[in-house]
């Protein structure tokens, strides 16, 4: 839904926001000319809501950019049945960011026997129908008509993992990179915030677009001319050739090769230049973005976030709802699943916050007058990968394991939980702070490495319920999976149980999760499955 427009009071803040926040992005021309500007730098279209939340990109996005000194106007769920919403805010000076939201559209709209669904959580009061199926394909559309010539960057979930020649459950097709479909300029992919400022800046100094095929984290066409010229790949070693569209789309195993080597470098300190023919184009992936440091994270989660929708909105947005109390301690996942799209997506290393910064976070949560003193969940893709990296940098760099902790626990894994145990104990006993769940899904096989860990979470993160996620029982599939043997969730759950009996909370109960359908599970497969429930 499009934002209301605003008026000159809207940009005076209570109290709480002035002291710890900063104003929303422009949302209409009329908001444009409360803050006194003629134009803007760049117009981010996204297919959510505009809520000023960490947990959701265009926020973070918008505030690094704004930190850097742009001008970011945010164009939220517009009516894509023609470009004039894109026009609203003129000309922008550097580029379109594109992005179809937090979720990829198809599986907003439908569930996965391909029902349309009933609701859209990133929209205002769940309503649906206000982002079209492959929004990112819509709004890169309407953004070229809107103004030749003006670069578009698409990023987000949908086109990062569409970013290469890629398996379309809904059409159960393959489709070739999304990038040629949306006739975009670049894909900036993953955790997007120093790629998207350095393309802000280069463009700012008047570099084009093709000055930015440098960048990591980015991926870029090359038209049949170029690709003849041989210029882009003239160093022996220089860029990894994968097996090409037409093959993928022919041929199961070429598909899967060109999977195992798509996920085999998704770390950024080895991962290769990866290239893909698309007949006589070349679709060309950097390697991914460096992760945030330590002190990169803190300064992000600290930006002055307002932790609110905007305010034109009168209707609640339910994953505002949901997110709204919780904070953010990691990103990335050394886990591997391969149904997962976080590996692909944030990538295998988790970088965390400082726990300083986090107990700043939680301090201002705190003095937020509408808070309850109930904080929903202090987690990430995984609950318990606080600080956890590998303990050989060196190694580190080289490795090419898809999952740290599959078949076994790597040695080299740091699986220390006492930085998140401290962690933990300093959230719960701050002042305004009445209750601390953990809603993250639990890694079982680490948890049982630290038994303070598991009684920290029995005793006092628990709301009756912990959500963990076993996914099958059969070996075969938890094998291509990567997930550890359902042995392991039952001992975990007996050390839960105890955990929760010696607390005094012996009713307390664990939720699993459990996959149908996965590769390697027939019928017989869930046959045990349904004996073992």
């Amino acid at each position: 839904m499009a934002a209301k427009p605003a008026t000159r009071d809207r940009l005076s803040l209570p109290l709480w926001t002035e002291r710890f926040a900063a104003p929303l992005a422009p949302t209409t021309a009329a908001e444009l000319a409360d803050r006194g500007w003629d134009a803007v730098d760049i117009v981010f279209v996204t297919g959510d809501a505009y809520v000023d939340h960490p947990s959701f990109a265009m926020a973070i996005l918008h505030r690094v950019l704004e930190r850097a000194g742009f001008r970011v106007a945010i164009l939220s769920q517009p009516a894509w049945q023609s470009c004039e919403p894109w026009r609203q805010f003129g000309r922008p000076r550097l580029f379109f960011a594109i992005s179809a939201g937090n979720m990829d559209s198809l599986i907003n709209h439908y569930t996965a026997n391909k029902k349309v669904r009933n609701d859209d959580a990133y929209s205002p009061g769940g309503r649906i129908g206000l982002r079209p199926d492959r929004a990112t394909l819509a709004y890169c559309q309407r953004a070229r008509e809107a103004f030749a010539g003006v670069p578009i960057i698409a990023g987000g979930v949908e086109a990062s993992l569409r970013r290469l020649a890629h398996y379309d459950y809904w059409s159960d097709s393959v489709k070739r990179s999304i990038l040629l479909d949306a006739k975009a300029d670049l894909i900036a992919y993953g955790m997007g915030e120093t790629t998207i400022v350095e393309i802000a800046k280069r463009l700012k100094a008047g570099k084009t677009v093709r000055d930015l095929r440098d960048l990591r984290g980015i991926t870029y066409a090359l038209g049949a001319s170029e690709v003849g010229r041989g210029a882009e790949f003239a160093e022996p070693g220089e860029a990894l050739h994968i097996p090409s569209f037409e093959a993928v789309k022919s041929d199961k195993l070429a598909f899967a090769e060109a999977t195992r080597i798509i996920h085999s470098n998704t770390n950024p300190f080895n991962a290769a230049t990866l290239v893909q023919f698309h007949d006589r184009q070349a679709v060309v992936q950097k390697p991914p973005a460096l992760p945030l440091s330590q002190a990169e994270m803190d300064a992000t989660y600290g930006l002055p976030f307002t932790r609110r929708p905007h305010s034109s909105y009168t209707e609640p947005i339910p994953a505002h709802e949901m997110i709204k109390d919780s904070v953010t301690i990691m990103r990335g996942c050394f886990g591997g699943c391969p149904f997962f799209s976080v590996p692909a997506h944030q990538g295998p290393l988790n970088p965390s916050p400082s726990a300083a910064a986090l107990l700043e976070e939680v301090n201002k949560l705190a003095a937020d007058p509408e808070f309850k003193g109930n904080i929903s969940d202090i987690g990430g893709p995984t609950a318990n990968m606080y600080r956890m990296r590998c303990t050989r940098p060196e190694v580190e760099a080289k490795c090419k394991r898809l999952s740290c902790v599959h078949p076994t626990i790597c040695k080299l894994l740091g699986t220390d939980h006492d930085p998140l145990v401290q962690l933990m104990r300093k959230v719960r006993t701050t002042d305004g702070i009445k209750r601390v769940a953990v809603s993250s899904g639990i890694r079982m096989d680490l948890a049982q490495l630290s038994p303070e860990y598991v009684r920290e979470l029995a005793e006092h993160h628990t709301g009756g319920r912990l959500k963990v996620a076993p996914e099958h029982t059969s070996p075969t599939v938890l094998e291509k999976m990567k997930k550890p043997s359902i042995d392991n969730f039952g001992t975990f759950a007996r050390d839960f149980m105890r955990a929760s009996a010696e607390a005094g909370k012996p009713k307390q109960q664990i939720v699993p999760y459990f996959i149908a359908s996965h590769p390697g599970s027939g019928l017989d497969e869930m046959i045990d499955l349904a004996l073992y429930l």
